[in-house]
């Protein structure tokens, strides 16, 4: 293994450097611009049972350090994703990837993860817990721990590749999520989610979203997915996957340190098409300027006190 290099649940990455869903579509449009091959994966745009248009407009708002998106999980469908996707994918990304899943039953996050479970080139299965539970009267499946532990329960029994549990940070206990998840199969958790934010139009007096409120990422979010990252990764023996407001290799560090072993980067993506890029090539130079020398001895290596 390289001085970069880690292992997710089983498969080896040359990096820890993961773009999040939903900020770097199926890949192919990045590749255009950089050789996507240098990530460690990517994990692709949230994918659903059936097609799904989104939210209405506007579903976009700046803030300071950040962002409020309300896209609504607009994906063509798990069936168009396998058919006309994961073929140009695979035309310019050489490596196993991340299939993010949503649903918004139980029956639907089993039916998509049982499809893409079959698909050579998934590496993982990123199941989104932070969906509203059309069964349960809206609330999201992430935000109770039972909930959350029957999805990872019928996603496990219908698949044979790693999953990982991606939670909502808009809750009192996280860890008691992630632990409910882990008791039930996950091989691993990744967090946070956006939290949730709004913004108002003063010359309107309206909501800038369509929708009212959206997910709140960018850097502005950073140190509460730093503690959370922390705190789940304390309280769970699987791997750990970080993200939220990072785009700096600074950023990947403390939340290695934190307790993550792999790190996704959003928002960023979304302003500098290249950061990921950028990112792993700065990664040996900040290394080297804290004195480390392999990134899997970090991992969770916080100083307390």
């Amino acid at each position: 293994m390289g001085r970069l290099s880690v292992n997710l649940c089983g498969i080896e990455m040359d990096n820890p450097v993961i773009p999040a869903s939903g900020t770097f579509g199926y890949g192919y449009e990045f590749a255009e611009i950089y050789d996507i091959n240098c990530l460690g994966t990517f994990s692709f745009k949230g994918t659903t049972r059936d097609p799904r248009f989104g939210n209405p407009t506007p579903r976009i708002a700046e803030c300071t350090a950040g962002m409020i998106n309300a896209v609504g999980l607009q994906n063509p469908g798990v069936d168009k994703v396998i058919a006309e996707e994961l073929p140009k994918l695979k035309q310019c990304f050489h490596k196993p990837v991340m299939a993010n899943v949503s649903g918004f039953s139980i029956e639907d996050y089993a039916y998509t993860c049982a499809l893409l479970d079959k698909e050579e080139q998934v590496g993982w299965l990123e199941v989104n817990v932070s969906c509203p539970n059309v069964h349960g009267g809206g609330m999201s499946f992430g935000t109770d721990p039972q909930a959350a532990a029957e999805v990872t329960r019928a996603v496990k029994a219908v698949t044979t590749k790693p999953v990982i549990v991606k939670l909502s940070p808009n809750v009192t206990d996280i860890v008691s999520i992630a632990k409910a998840c882990e008791a039930a199969g996950a091989d691993g958790i990744s967090l946070i989610n956006t939290l949730l934010g709004m913004r108002i139009d003063l010359r309107t007096k309206k909501p800038i979203i369509k929708n009212t409120m959206g997910g709140f990422s960018g850097p502005a979010i950073f140190p509460v997915a730093l503690r959370m990252v922390y705190q789940v990764a304390h309280a769970v023996s699987i791997p750990v996957v970080g993200m939220g407001g990072v785009s700096t290799a600074e950023d990947v560090i403390e939340m290695m340190l934190a307790g993550a072993l792999a790190v996704e980067v959003g928002a960023q993506n979304l302003v500098d098409p290249m950061a990921c890029k950028k990112i792993i090539d700065d990664l040996p130079a900040v290394m080297d300027k804290f004195n480390i020398k392999n990134l899997q001895d970090i991992i969770g290596g916080v100083q307390n006190g």
